[in-house]
């Protein structure tokens, strides 16, 4: 195998790919990037999870595959002056020149390395990287990491006619985010769940203006977009009826600036930690909330203007999860939805089309 590949074009694949290369393996070559020259080159890293594919632009003199180390090629790509590599295999040595730098280290046979997936395309859908990355980036936080119900390691992706629904789900609090679909193909409803690791890598490779693709197999799930492919398994089990869960008839209604909110919370939060762990007390009184909580070393409270009456109700929260809710939330003005103090809270935008909706479950307060 020879061929000679720009610099930045190498190192940014091998970074990509890289992501989904396994850390410790009992196969060595599954710690390794296939790397494949034909008609065009090729990387790929697989974990037997989630596997991801880059093409990129090479001037291909030999065609060949091999093996290699993610962590000492990516290094050595890294570190290179910017000009062009010229990578050239003997058997499984290979030679790596960039400049005035040059390489000689070992791969690995690349008949070890396992074979990634096909995606047999049942369904498939189209929307802008930006948007599928802000719906991940605003659900992902709510997903389960509890193994034993491993569903719920993952986001549904629910498809009715032109929307798709997003939703995410721990068992104290629920992400939901919807929006229209560019173009699909297939069934007119389906509906898929992706594990939540997969997400954090199909986030971070949304990174451009372009289109994605979604594609829906009987096993696994492709997202592809330009010369990059990420293919993971379907996660299988009986997702939340998550319609079901969320409280729509509910009698106290407050609005909020989301930013107001949040700092007033991060100001009390400064008292509770890992080891000092205490609810927020909120009292949601006429056009204002009373932020307090207690902890051993001392005591904290906020106060933060609304618009409505809470009519004095009191409710306990995990600090933590009613920020990453108000963090995730795509809008500056929201609406709080509340039916008692044991209830949970809804959190939907004030105005406009209802496109997230979060709860989160209260916590129970001692009595004062």
């Amino acid at each position: 195998m020879k061929f000679s590949c720009e610099k930045a074009l190498l190192s940014g694949a091998v970074a990509v790919t890289s992501r989904a290369v396994a850390a410790k393996s009992s196969i060595p070559a599954m710690e390794g990037i296939l790397i494949e020259a034909g008609e065009s080159l090729r990387l790929t890293g697989y974990n037997l999870e989630t596997g991801i594919q880059a093409t990129v632009p090479a001037e291909i003199k030999e065609k060949g595959s091999l093996v290699l180390s993610a962590r000492l090629f990516g290094e050595i790509v890294r570190k290179m002056p910017d000009d062009m590599v010229i990578f050239s295999t003997q058997g499984y040595t290979v030679n790596i020149k960039c400049g005035m730098s040059e390489f000689n280290i070992l791969g690995t046979d690349p008949e070890e390395f396992p074979e990634l997936p096909t995606v047999d395309q049942q369904n498939t859908l189209t929307l802008p990287q930006p948007t599928l990355r802000s719906m991940i980036s605003q659900t992902l936080f709510a997903v389960s990491d509890n193994e034993s119900r491993p569903i719920h390691t993952g986001s549904l992706f629910e498809v009715e006619g032109q929307t798709l629904t997003v939703v995410s789900v721990d068992g104290y609090r629920l992400a939901l985010r919807k929006e229209s679909v560019a173009e699909k193909k297939g069934a007119d409803s389906f509906s898929f769940v992706v594990p939540g690791s997969a997400l954090g890598e199909v986030e971070k490779i949304c990174a451009g203006e372009e289109a994605v693709t979604i594609t829906q197999g009987a096993r696994h799930i492709m997202f592809q977009t330009g010369d990059t492919v990420l293919v993971c398994r379907r996660l299988e089990g009986e997702f939340l009826p998550y319609k079901n869960a969320i409280p729509r008839n509910n009698t106290i209604h407050i609005e909020v600036e989301a930013r107001s909110l949040l700092a007033s919370i991060e100001r009390v939060s400064l008292i509770i930690s890992e080891k000092l762990k205490s609810p927020l007390r909120c009292v949601f009184g006429d056009g204002m909330v009373s932020i307090t909580t207690k902890t051993a070393i001392g005591d904290a409270a906020d106060q933060c203007v609304v618009s409505g009456d809470g009519q004095g109700l009191e409710i306990g929260f995990n600090n933590k999860y009613l920020m990453d809710a108000l963090k995730a939330a795509p809008a500056d003005k929201l609406r709080m939805e509340f039916t008692s103090g044991v209830a949970p809270c809804v959190i939907l935008p004030a105005e406009g089309e209802e496109n997230f909706i979060y709860m989160v479950l209260p916590v129970r307060l001692k009595a004062n």
